[in-house]
């Protein structure tokens, strides 16, 4: 699967469990850690967890597994790694207070599918 295409999906699977300011980073000519992030905030722990979980189950639909998941369990940011799209969901203090938009703020931001 193209890795744009991977980052819309993973945007979608946010968006079905309500998460709020959804945002997709092309930081391919920024850094070698990966070619996008999708970034996605959830209100509380119960959220963020739901929209990790989803996430997954959507993608394992198609056979694709994440290299490795972290901070699921606190709820409080949660990283699921795809290789090519690192995932980032936090609850919404969390993303304020480490402000990935800004640090990557060179970054083109690709429009969200929101079908």
């Amino acid at each position: 699967m193209e890795d744009e295409k991977l980052a819309q999906l993973i945007a979608e699977a946010c968006l079905e469990e309500k998460a709020f300011d959804v945002l997709i980073l092309d930081v391919r000519d920024l850094t070698v850690i990966s070619d996008y992030f999708v970034l996605a905030s959830g209100r509380n722990p119960i959220q963020v967890k739901s929209i990790v979980e989803t996430v997954e189950k959507k993608l394992l639909e198609q056979d694709i597994k994440p290299l490795r998941r972290e901070g699921h369990q606190q709820g409080l940011w949660a990283v699921l790694d795809y290789n090519a799209v690192l995932l980032h969901v936090f609850r919404q203090q969390e993303r304020e207070y480490y402000n990935l938009e800004n640090l990557w703020g060179d970054a083109r931001q690709v429009e969200v599918n929101n079908s």
